[in-house]
């Protein structure tokens, strides 16, 4: 039997909440995402990043949900900060 890694919404909302992200239990990744962006500064600006890096980087298989969400709402909301501060 093989045990893969899986990282599932549960896990998104644990890493978010470690960034300092308050959550709701209930949220889903989208939600969690777009509470994520909410007060965008540099020091969290800075843990999502590395929380993003070290997601992809573990291979670990991400659900897909976790995965858009991410793609969809972290990543262009980072990279268009990073832009506004350079």
């Amino acid at each position: 039997m093989m045990h893969t890694d899986l990282i599932d919404q549960d896990d998104l909302r644990e890493r978010l909440q470690l960034a300092g992200v308050q959550l709701p239990a209930d949220a889903d990744p989208e939600q969690a995402c777009a509470r994520a962006l909410q007060g965008l500064d540099e020091a969290r600006a800075l843990a999502l990043r590395s929380m993003i890096e070290q997601m992809l980087g573990s291979g670990a298989t991400m659900l897909p949900t976790v995965r858009e969400a991410i793609s969809r709402q972290l990543l262009p909301a980072l990279a268009e900060y990073q832009q506004s501060r350079d």
